[in-house]
């Protein structure tokens, strides 16, 4: 069972991210706006790694017209992004599985922040194009995770990461390496590597708008 199947860690995760990831609540501001600079007062949007349902939450209350699809594997996390939509779960349509098996859309826009820092890089190219197929031309792709510049300057942001988390009272275990540790078990790429994986999937103009100790974010159009 990983963190994200266990409902005692589930039931703690709207905790951490505030706390952990720089400038959080306006991580999720923007990408509705960069979506909404494309999408329709009533548009189809896709949200990737819906779990949660942090960003959904600031969607709807944000978009009154817009209507979601959020995609996620894991059960406990849906059904976590129910209880914290409350009444404006109706507008979404869940999906519990992979966006390989998502519905079609065409979507009017799509998110995915937070979660491809989990996907192994072989596997991160499949997963956008999936995406990139699901969006009407000229559509809205944001997404935002983990990215660092390769080589020895990697365990220095780590440990950066690590005093801000520290700063909002989320300890890290220093004894078993602490948040160095992230970057040997999660597969971070670089944001050139990143951005390259937004065109080989067949998105165009990725743009760089966030960049906060390790996490990067970009915007691109289908």
């Amino acid at each position: 069972m990983n963190g994200f199947d266990d409902p005692a860690a589930v039931a703690r995760y709207t905790d951490n991210p505030p706390r952990l990831v720089p400038g959080f609540a306006d991580l999720q501001k923007m990408t509705r706006l960069l979506l909404a600079e494309t999408a329709s007062a009533d548009g189809r949007i896709l949200v990737v790694g819906a779990g949660g349902g942090l960003e959904l939450k600031v969607f709807a209350e944000a978009e009154p017209d817009w209507r979601f699809v959020g995609v996620d594997p894991s059960a406990e996390m849906l059904k976590l992004a129910r209880r914290t939509l409350g009444a404006l779960a109706e507008r979404v349509d869940w999906h519990e599985g992979y966006i390989s098996s998502a519905p079609e859309g065409p979507f009017d826009g799509a998110s995915c922040l937070l979660v491809l820092h989990f996907v192994r890089a072989e596997e991160r190219a499949a997963m956008l194009a999936d995406i990139r197929r699901r969006l009407k031309p000229g559509a809205a792709f944001v997404m935002a995770h983990h990215s660092m510049p390769d080589g020895p300057e990697r365990n220095l942001w780590l440990d950066r990461l690590e005093a801000f988390g520290n700063a909002n009272g989320v300890s890290f275990d220093t004894t078993n390496g602490g948040a160095r540790v992230l970057g040997e078990r999660l597969p971070m790429m670089s944001p050139e590597a990143d951005a390259d994986l937004l065109r080989v999937a067949g998105f165009v103009d990725p743009q760089m708008f966030y960049a906060a100790l390790t996490y990067r974010g970009w915007i691109a159009r289908a």
